[in-house]
């Protein structure tokens, strides 16, 4: 009796390190876009994981994901794969960001301790796709194509001249895929029409497929100072259930550089390592700035978009995201509006490109808008600073079911918490207490302290803060259950 061969072993990769600053102020370094949720009720980060898991069939076997992001948004990421149920996937933590070539090999390298050779499915966390089926076939064909060696890429048939992406050249005759002759770096308008009226143009989605094994071998070939670097990072990885953290300081020591520069854009017509493209019609976008959330958003009569509070009056061609107030648009046309608690971006849509320049501006200055919403999200749940003063700042905190702070203590504020809803375990110096609603504690200066959540429902407190010095940096951490170091 004839054996059915074995199906192909297929290794989704998840790159969610990206810092999404041209989607400012919604994405900020500590809460990036691909775990924002812009439209539905699912991250991008979600739905990228989503996505993958429908790869599975008689001739595939598709392994839990293998995610590739930043230490500072590790809890982040177990957070949003718990509310999808993709627990059990592997998270490789970056130290410091070193663009997408090293974060690939550390996914390889991942892979290859199976004694395996699976072909990786590598995708960006920050994209979205609106046929869903489509998506599924072309990745499917890609995984069947890169099984037999070499690497495919996922181009995207154009729909419009944009200058925002970068270009594919392929020759598009005969069946898919089809043979690369070059990449393109992103045009000018007059040369992204014409590559939109010559047809063989696509954009590069940042997707592609290909064994581990073949990732490794072009990389010690063409960029072997990156590949020598990565690989001594991860020999000296710890492993902390779920998380895979390489050396620090090997990791810093490993130059900085993408796929496309280390290694893509130097495989057309390479006989070592020949590279495809599949064609993806799957209503594809990157969201790579507010004009491509304007691009799937559904819209009005008028051509305008809005999620949250929003009203138009005499206005076409808008994107408005309120997130906390109501804003109202009268008389403009194609134009941003971005409001958070904190801040309010107005932008010409055709230059939401730009946003970047106002990110660097506050990174320059050191502003907190740079880095963090109002509301900060932490492993056992958030805060939000409603109010502050030059001796005081007023938090609203939520603590999730089961979950509790560190043993801490402040050097420079007293802290009153009062409890809102829910119930709350109280440590204050040598008493533990349990606290419900309406009930209140206070804290001096000084004294060792820990609050948790017992009960199965959200706790929330009113904290209020006084004291010389309210900084975030005056906790003396005694205890912690997440790894977070004391001090």
């Amino acid at each position: 009796m004839t054996q059915s061969p074995s199906p192909i072993a297929a290794q989704p990769v998840v790159m969610a390190g990206g810092s999404g600053t041209r989607l400012w102020p919604l994405s900020r370094a500590q809460h990036p876009k691909q775990f924002l949720v812009l439209q539905g009720n699912r991250s991008l980060f979600q739905q990228a994981v989503s996505r993958l898991a429908a790869l599975g069939a008689d001739d595939i076997a598709v392994a839990p994901p293998c995610i590739v992001g930043n230490e500072e948004h590790r809890f982040l990421v177990l957070d949003q794969l718990r509310e999808v149920s993709r627990e059990g996937c592997s998270v490789l933590l970056e130290p410091i960001g070193r663009n997408t070539a090293p974060a690939v090999t550390l996914a390889a390298l991942h892979a290859a301790e199976s004694g395996t050779d699976p072909v990786l499915v590598v995708t960006p966390a920050d994209q979205t796709v609106t046929d869903e089926p489509a998506f599924t076939q072309a990745l499917q064909a890609a995984i069947r194509s890169a099984a037999q060696g070499g690497i495919v890429i996922l181009g995207i048939q154009p729909e419009r001249p944009e200058t925002g992406f970068g270009y594919i050249e392929a020759d598009a005759t005969g069946a898919a895929p089809h043979t690369v002759k070059r990449f393109v770096e992103k045009p000018n308008l007059a040369t992204a029409q014409r590559y939109l009226a010559q047809g063989h143009f696509y954009w590069n989605s940042g997707m592609f497929v290909m064994r581990a094994s073949v990732w490794l071998a072009a990389l010690a070939a063409l960029r072997p100072d990156i590949a020598d670097a990565t690989r001594t990072a991860w020999q000296a990885r710890t492993v902390d259930a779920p998380f895979v953290r390489p050396g620090r300081a090997e990791y810093e020591a490993i130059p900085a550089e993408s796929v496309d520069y280390a290694v893509m854009e130097k495989c057309p017509g390479s006989a070592a390592f020949p590279i495809r493209m599949m064609p993806l019609a799957a209503g594809w976008s990157d969201l790579g700035a507010w004009d491509g959330v304007w691009q799937v958003s559904e819209k009005d009569a008028d051509g305008n978009a809005r999620r949250g509070d929003v009203l138009f009056r005499d206005s076409h061609g808008s994107l408005v995201h309120a997130s906390n107030r109501l804003v109202g648009v009268v008389g403009l046309d194609n134009v941003v509006v971005v409001e958070t608690s904190d801040a309010v971006l107005v932008a010409d849509r055709d230059r939401s490109q730009d946003v970047k320049h106002i990110v660097a501006t506050l990174g320059a200055a050191g502003r907190s808008e740079h880095t963090l919403h109002r509301q900060v999200h932490r492993p056992w749940g958030w805060y939000d600073s409603i109010d502050h003063g030059p001796r005081f700042q007023v938090k609203r905190i939520m603590v999730k079911p089961g979950a509790s702070l560190s043993l801490q203590k402040h050097h420079h504020r007293a802290e009153h918490w009062i409890v809102v809803s829910g119930t709350a375990e109280v440590t204050n110096g040598d008493q533990v207490m349990l606290l419900t609603e309406n009930q209140s504690t206070y804290i001096p200066l000084g004294t060792v302290h820990r609050l948790a959540n017992p009960g199965k429902l959200p706790l929330e407190i009113i904290e209020v803060q006084s004291g010389s010095y309210l900084g975030e940096d005056d906790i003396v951490r005694f205890e912690d259950n997440y790894g977070r170091t004391p001090g």
